[in-house]
């Protein structure tokens, strides 16, 4: 057994930065945090190769002087706390003095700063071990801090770094989270010698409007409630202008944005009655509380935050959102009760649609459905459709447990008949589960089978999902797409997994890329595959309001019959319910 010793130093700070610069977008993320700390009103970022090869910050805050420029690049030396009290009562984003000692151990740093009252600026330089002394230097006021090569003493580290087109877009959104936080305060990014955003100082909504675009800022709706030593304030998009992906969502506890199971399920249950489960919500929020109810100190990066009574921050959020819904007149539900139709106006249509007649000995044309699944011997449903006005009840054995199908009601639920009575079944949750296991088992044997769309899609996509498609090339295609970069801000789809070809390309791949893009292609393979698949198989399902024939709904019957777990879709809800006769002539009183 070796000796224990104490580590080095700069491998003690290498470990550090492990956990809080895991790329150069963390290393923007601290040093903007301490420019705003330090008051600064107007802030610049000049970035090079995707911050790989340069980041650089220069703001117009309170400085730091040259005698303590040494020690602003020490490990847990800080000017925001010198107390357990100050701790729990933090309301700067920076306290734990870690962050500029970490990226210093794996960059070559330079330090520049001038407080106002100063004569002169001075500079101080690092490179790995190496601290230079404190030395004259030109800046009219404030900071300047390049960090430049970063990771070029721990090679292993950077080799786990993306392309710089990622390494950029992570940047670009770390920034972007920082300018909405603060819209007094003005920015500007610089990247490769462009000017990427420049914002000025604005109020909210403006500031919303340049950052995330005037399509979301036109669809939001504000939000201002308050009670006690909490409030919230900000905007949320309306229903109709909810997103396919859960990029535009932005979450902030007194200025500092973050993530939380808490607050991210308040805000799925305010949407709960007005949202499609596969549609997601924009939003910028901003959560003031006092900071004794908000413990900051749980993550080293402080992304996660633990609040003290965590039920009444829940309620409150959807409460506060719930409300703002509601008076969204644009966007309430549609009237329950139909308004009287007029003497001369047409009969109403029947409240339930099925498929033509009710009986069942008509040949229907094959339609969708029929086209996601293999043809199927002669002597299934269509022959025995065929053969009989009505259903042929199951032999005894029950070769067909769930019976035939009678019609299609509301759009959503097949009735069906088999030997103990009626049989409803979800047909979007059943079709959902016959996918997910298919897809599944595409995927046991290493890669899902490609269909080449006839005609490529084209669409505008977000920086970081045009960048995954480059650096996850390989693992999207195990996963059956082919999915390429048609400019900065474009993508096309040239294929697709051919069980899924016909889902919506665009709205499909999206959803993929989010979750490739959060997790890697190689961790959801290992972890995370359940997951993606069921996303794929939501996509894929026949959709509410689709009609089907009934050769289309008996090939569904057949096929969940023939599917593990076909009685609970992904999501642990029922696909299907029996209804016997006896439960029927109750229900009827028959036999009183």
């Amino acid at each position: 057994m070796s000796a224990i010793r104490l580590l080095p130093e700069l491998l003690i700070n290498q470990i550090a930065a492990g956990e809080v610069i895991e790329r150069p977008a963390s290393a923007l993320k601290e040093l903007l945090e301490n420019s705003l700390d330090a008051g600064a009103q107007a802030i610049s970022v000049e970035l090079a190769a995707g911050g790989v090869k340069q980041v650089s910050v220069i703001d117009d805050g309170s400085g730091i002087s040259r005698d303590e420029l040494t020690l602003a690049l020490a490990r847990h030396a800080t000017s925001k706390i010198t107390s357990l009290d100050d701790l729990e009562h933090v309301a700067s984003l920076g306290f734990r003095g870690e962050a500029l000692a970490s990226i210093a151990s794996v960059s070559r740093m330079e330090l520049t700063s001038r407080r106002t009252e100063e004569r002169h600026a001075y500079r101080v330089t690092a490179e790995g071990p190496t601290l230079g002394a404190p030395e004259p230097a030109t800046l009219a006021r404030g900071t300047r801090i390049d960090v430049r090569e970063l990771y070029f003493n721990t090679p292993a580290r950077r080799k786990f770094l993306k392309s710089e087109q990622t390494e950029f877009a992570h940047c670009e959104e770390a920034f972007r989270r920082i300018a909405l936080s603060r819209p007094d305060v003005a920015f500007a990014l610089t990247h490769n010698g462009r000017v990427r955003l420049q914002v000025k100082p604005q109020p909210l909504v403006a500031r919303v409007a340049a950052v995330l675009g005037e399509e979301f800022a036109d669809g939001a709706l504000p939000v201002e409630e308050s009670g006690g030593q909490i409030a919230i304030r900000g905007a949320i998009s309306s229903p109709s202008h909810a997103k396919g992906t859960r990029d535009a969502q932005y979450f902030f506890v007194n200025g500092r944005c973050i993530r939380d199971k808490v607050v991210a399920h308040a805000i799925r249950q305010a949407y709960a009655d007005v949202l499609h489960h596969d549609r997601h919500p924009a939003f910028v929020l901003f959560l003031d509380i006092d900071p004794q109810l908000v413990d900051v100190n749980v993550h080293p990066a402080k992304a996660e935050v633990r609040f003290r009574d965590s039920r009444a921050v829940h309620q409150f959020i959807f409460h506060a959102l719930h409300k703002t819904l509601s008076r969204s007149a644009g966007d309430a539900a549609p009237a329950l009760v139909a308004p009287p139709a007029s003497p001369s106006a047409a009969p109403a249509a029947p409240f339930y649609r099925n498929q033509g007649a009710m009986t069942l000995g008509i040949a229907q044309p094959a339609g969708a459905y029929a086209t996601l699944f293999a043809p199927r011997p002669a002597t299934d449903t269509a022959t025995l459709l065929q053969a009989a006005p009505v259903p042929a009840l199951p032999p005894s054995g029950d070769e067909h447990p769930l019976g035939f199908a009678l019609a299609q009601l509301a759009g959503i639920y097949i009735l069906a008949e088999n030997r103990n009575g009626l049989i409803i079944i979800d047909m979007h949750a059943a079709h959902e589960r016959i996918m997910y296991e298919k897809l599944k088992t595409a995927l046991d044997g290493r890669t899902i089978p490609m269909q080449p769309l006839l005609v490529p899609v084209h669409f505008a996509a977000e920086a970081l999902d045009v960048a995954t498609t480059e650096d996850e090339r390989e693992g999207l295609q195990a996963l059956g797409f082919d999915i390429a970069p048609a400019g900065p801000g474009a993508l096309i789809v040239r294929g697709v997994p051919a069980l899924l070809a016909d889902a919506d390309a665009q709205a499909l791949a999206l959803d993929v890329l989010h979750e490739v893009r959060e997790y890697g292609a190689s961790r959801i393979a290992t972890e995370r595959g359940n997951e993606l698949l069921g996303t794929m198989a939501c996509h894929a399902a026949v959709r509410a309001n689709r009609k089907l024939t009934v050769p289309e709904m008996n090939a569904l019957l057949r096929d969940m019959e023939a599917t593990e777990r076909s009685g609970q879709c992904n999501h642990g809800r029922p696909t299907w319910h029996q209804f016997s006769v006896t439960d029927l002539d109750r229900l009827f009183r028959r036999g009183e």
